[in-house]
């Protein structure tokens, strides 16, 4: 379920990186970093999120293995690695 985990993490992102509710270009298919959502310190402040909110490991081979610059992808690694 891609779903659910995809509208948790895009309300996480808004409120953490405290993005406007009307901001036209912030979606779940943007690429977070190239559109400057999330810097690189805040980047690993999501994956220490990621790692505590779904009790997944986040190793540094999956940061090569999987594209993981917009919520739908960080939502379908998400699910592969926990199963559901």
């Amino acid at each position: 379920m891609i779903e659910p985990i995809a509208e948790q993490l895009e309300q996480h992102i808004r409120d953490r990186y405290e993005i406007e509710p009307d901001d036209r270009d912030f979606n779940q298919t943007v690429h977070l970093f190239d559109y400057g959502y999330i810097d690189s310190i805040g980047a690993t402040a999501l994956i220490a999120h990621i790692e505590q909110t779904y009790g997944i490991q986040v190793t540094n081979q999956d940061l090569m293995l999987y594209p993981l610059n917009t919520i739908q992808e960080i939502a379908e690694f998400i699910t592969k690695k926990t199963g559901r």
